[in-house]
């Protein structure tokens, strides 16, 4: 008959087995949230570069507008950047009350540039009857509400293949927003410039070593960018 230790010990590796391993760190030791709240209050260059490497920077297209980034901040990211937000007199003890008490999640963000040929003005109809002349017109605000943006966690090659051992599933955020991104030069007369979306997501839900973000335009190429969550703190 096993002993208590060793029936312990068994319990112990069943329920992490029965839990999803996540590739990046989630939940956050407390050693973790003291590091990333240590890093946040440096405000140089290493603050910086440690939250640099969570971005893939995209070359413009040929037409349509420019997807520029993509990032993928992880709950130690997001905390090294909650830190970096607060004033002086924040302690890392009450980064780790506060972490504490909240749910650990990911935040997605899409950087929109608008383009020569997808810019802030667009040929439409100056009236309401059907033979109003046509005229440029300043894009919506809201412009970006016509970009679809999906999130796969796992193998999506694999799940475009049909491939039944692919792991890929989609992710459904918690919450989403969208903010239009405005130009105002020295000598006035504010244009639109782009628009940043950012999508929160519960870190439980990826269980996978990679995820992709899909981002289709109304116009011009899908932009599709994978990261290796391992590769991310």
């Amino acid at each position: 008959m096993p002993s208590r230790p060793h029936c312990a010990a068994l319990s112990t590796a069943a329920l992490l087995l029965a839990q999803p391993l996540l590739a990046f760190d989630s939940p956050l030791s407390d050693e973790a949230v003291r590091e990333a709240y240590f890093l946040g209050q440096r405000h140089d260059d290493s603050f910086v570069r440690a939250l640099d490497k969570y971005t893939t920077y995209l070359d413009p297209p040929e037409t349509g507008p420019h997807i520029a980034s993509v990032t993928f901040f992880t709950p130690f990211a997001l905390l090294v950047q909650s830190s970096s937000q607060h004033a002086t007199g924040y302690s890392a003890q009450q980064a780790a009350l506060d972490h504490r008490h909240q749910k650990e999640t990911v935040k997605i963000i899409v950087e929109i540039r608008l383009t020569a040929s997808y810019g802030p003005f667009t040929v439409r109809r100056t009236g309401t009857r059907s033979d109003s002349p046509q005229g440029f017109v300043p894009r919506p605000y809201d412009f970006w509400k016509d970009f679809d943006v999906r999130v796969i966690s796992g193998d999506k090659a694999g799940a475009d293949t049909g491939d039944d051992s692919s792991d890929a599933k989609e992710i459904r955020p918690i919450s989403s927003d969208g903010q239009p991104n405005v130009f105002c030069p020295d000598d006035g007369g504010c244009e639109l410039s782009g628009a940043t979306l950012t999508f929160e997501f519960l870190a439980e839900d990826f269980t996978s070593g990679s995820a992709t973000v899909l981002v289709t335009p109304p116009e011009g190429d899908p932009v599709a960018v994978t990261f290796d969550l391992a590769d991310l703190r």
